[in-house]
C-alpha cells in the first residue's frame, strides 16, 4: 500500500468510490452523503489545493482523505481540549466499500497522524455522522475523544479530537 497526494488522474476513481460509498451507506440506513456532498467540485478543489490523499493498493485507489486546517463555523461551539497551536482537520475519509475491513481506514488515519506530527500540529480533529456507528467506533478505537456534537445539513455529527505526543 502507498499513500500519495491525489492528482486529476485520480478523480474518476475517487468519484466512483464516493458513489459506491453513498450506495453502501444508504443500504445500511446511513444517509450521510448524497449528490450534493461530497461532489466532483469539492474533490477537484481538494486536488487543486493539494489536500487530498489517495491510498493505492495493486495500482488501484482503495481509499482517500482530505487533510487541511479548514473547518465549519459549527466547530467553534465545541469545547476542544487542545486549543494551543495548529489543529489538523480530517475530512471525507472514505474507503471503497469492496475493500472495507482490510485496514485501509486505519492506514489513512495513521497517515494523517504522521502528517500531523511531521507538520507540527498540536491535535487532529474530525467529525463523523452520529448514525455511522462503524466510523465512530473506528475513531474511538484509535484514541480519538468525543468532544461534542454539531448539526450539519444531514443531521447530528460527533466531533472527535486527538492530541499528538512527540
Amino acid at each position: 500500500m502507498e499513500i500519495k497526494l491525489a492528482s486529476k488522474d485520480d478523480i474518476n476513481e475517487i468519484i466512483r468510490i464516493i458513489k459506491d460509498a453513498i450506495q453502501d451507506m444508504d443500504s445500511e440506513g446511513i444517509h450521510q452523503w448524497d449528490n450534493v456532498y461530497p461532489n466532483e467540485e469539492i474533490v477537484l478543489h481538494d486536488i487543486h489545493e493539494g489536500t487530498i490523499y489517495v491510498l493505492i493498493d495493486n495500482k488501484q485507489v482503495r481509499g482517500f482523505l482530505t487533510l487541511n486546517e479548514d473547518y465549519e463555523e459549527e466547530y467553534n461551539t465545541i469545547n476542544w481540549r487542545y486549543r494551543d497551536g495548529k489543529n489538523l482537520i480530517i475530512h471525507r475519509l472514505c474507503v471503497d466499500p469492496k475493500f472495507q475491513g482490510n485496514g485501509i481506514a486505519r492506514a489513512l488515519i495513521y497517515f494523517a497522524e504522521r502528517f500531523g506530527i511531521e507538520n507540527k500540529y498540536t491535535s487532529i480533529r474530525l467529525d463523523s455522522f452520529i448514525s455511522n456507528h462503524r466510523a465512530c467506533k473506528l475513531y474511538e478505537k484509535n484514541g480519538y475523544e468525543v468532544r461534542g456534537s454539531v448539526t450539519f445539513r444531514k443531521g447530528k455529527f460527533l466531533c472527535f479530537e486527538k492530541k499528538y505526543y512527540k
